[in-house]
């Protein structure tokens, strides 16, 4: 059982959340240092404690990057914001084995990505560079086990590969259609192909910002 933060940790956990959700990115130690009024040493403490709860992971030993992990004791408090599970990692290019280890947690405002038990998958290559989803973006999707032609989707092919692709039905396949003209579309037969959920929205990743 992960043990309770204290008001403090808490306090630092509640900040990452907000900052994380407005700006898709982890806020430097002086940045935390400075908004919560503490020392830059006290932060580093506070990071280093939540890592060894597992309330918190890192990328690294001494990575800048963390990730919320999604616990009881983390959980939303504003209804504005949702907690939303990153549950692995897909393809836009060539298809990547599909993963569902879960690698964190991410907090999304609510009124901007709308939908009942959303969650987050990590984008590889640049096949929906046109839709604006880049390498490194996160897609927000809902579960979906159907779509409507032109929708994006994470799709499940054959069973064991996940990519996002705009789906269309056809009178008998089903074509993944890339977003940028260096690829091209490819099409399945019905029975190797499962939609998995529909993207609604996307936060830029720091590979998708460069």
């Amino acid at each position: 059982m992960v043990p309770e933060p204290t008001v403090k940790q808490q306090r630092l956990l509640d900040y990452l959340q907000r900052e994380m959700a407005r700006s898709g990115r982890t806020p430097s130690l002086r940045q935390i240092a400075a908004d919560l009024g503490v020392s830059h040493g006290a932060v580093s403490q506070m990071i280093r404690t939540l890592e060894e709860r597992g309330l918190i992971r890192r990328d690294g030993h001494y990575g800048r990057r963390l990730h919320l992990l999604h616990t009881a004791s983390t959980v939303v408090r504003d209804a504005r914001w949702t907690t939303v599970p990153v549950v692995g990692r897909i393809a836009a290019g060539l298809p990547l084995y599909a993963q569902h280890e879960w690698d964190g947690s991410l907090v999304v405002d609510a009124d901007l990505f709308r939908g009942q038990n959303l969650f987050a998958l990590r984008v590889c290559g640049d096949s929906m560079a046109g839709a604006a989803i880049l390498d490194g973006d996160l897609a927000i999707c809902e579960p979906r086990q159907y779509a409507e032609n032109g929708e994006i989707v994470v799709a499940l092919i054959r069973q064991e590969e996940a990519t996002v692709k705009r789906f269309y039905r056809r009178s008998d396949r089903i074509e993944l259609r890339p977003e940028n003209p260096a690829y091209l579309p490819v099409t399945y037969g019905f029975d190797e192909v499962l939609v998995q959920g529909k993207v609604v929205g996307v936060v830029r990743g720091p590979e998708g910002g460069r």
